[in-house]
């Protein structure tokens, strides 16, 4: 892990610390071994199981109105010249009926890798334990591909607690590429495992994840048991 990235890590944290006794703030931070975004891998560097990412992120709602913003970071290692991703969102929850909705906008950004650079539309609608989420490219670029406005990604979530304290999570996911990025297949990712709370706000999780077409995407594809360490601020 880079000392910038980990010098960045430590400022954000800093200046952040007086805003917390709000409770309209809320902060996490994550170790994993293995971060994974829509089913790949995001350390390219390594071909084994372990790729340890350090995570990290604020949210801030703007009292009962439903709007809210945060930000989220996290250690990467596919792009040269880069290790930090840092996303920044905003959006508005309401609910309509038993119907739980959530609309918004999302950038994905690499400070050392302007042209992977990645904003997208998103509409959620949760229903019990069931979680449905669209997001729609915007950006005239998909995650640095040649071309990609308008590339699609559908996720359907469940998540239900089974037993005192433990909850079975599970996740299906399609990403539909726009016709301009060529010779790039749409692919099936995947996710089910479970997450145990200690209380305190410290959560352990782990689940087995990947995604289909790994003759094309090869090891990025490949399934991985991700263990998740995480803790509220």
């Amino acid at each position: 892990m880079s000392r910038a990235w980990m010098k960045t890590v430590g400022v954000a944290f800093v200046v952040a610390l007086p805003m917390l006794a709000s409770a309209q703030l809320t902060a996490n931070v994550s170790l994993t071994s293995n971060y994974k975004f829509r089913g790949q891998d995001q350390d390219t560097s390594r071909t084994k199981a372990v790729k340890p990412a350090l995570q990290g992120g604020f949210d801030y709602s703007f009292g009962e109105s439903g709007w809210y913003v945060g930000n989220w970071n996290s250690s990467v290692d596919w792009l040269s010249g880069n290790s930090l991703e840092s996303d920044f969102y905003g959006g508005y929850k309401f609910s309509a009926g038993s119907i739980n909705w959530d609309l918004g906008a999302l950038t994905y950004v690499y400070p050392g890798a302007s042209d992977a650079n990645t904003t997208e539309l998103y509409a959620g609608a949760g229903f019990g334990p069931l979680t449905a989420k669209y997001s729609h490219t915007v950006s005239k670029k998909y995650f640095g591909s040649v071309g990609g406005r308008n590339t699609g990604y559908f996720n359907l979530a469940f998540a239900q607690e089974v037993a005192p304290k433990v909850t079975l999570k599970a996740a299906v996911g399609y990403t539909r590429f726009s016709s301009d990025v060529q010779g790039v297949p749409n692919y099936v990712d995947y996710s089910v495992g479970a997450a145990y709370d200690f209380g305190d706000g410290l959560s352990l999780g782990g689940a087995l994840v990947g995604a289909n077409k790994k003759n094309f995407f090869g090891d990025i594809n490949k399934n991985r048991f991700v263990v998740t360490l995480t803790k509220a601020l």
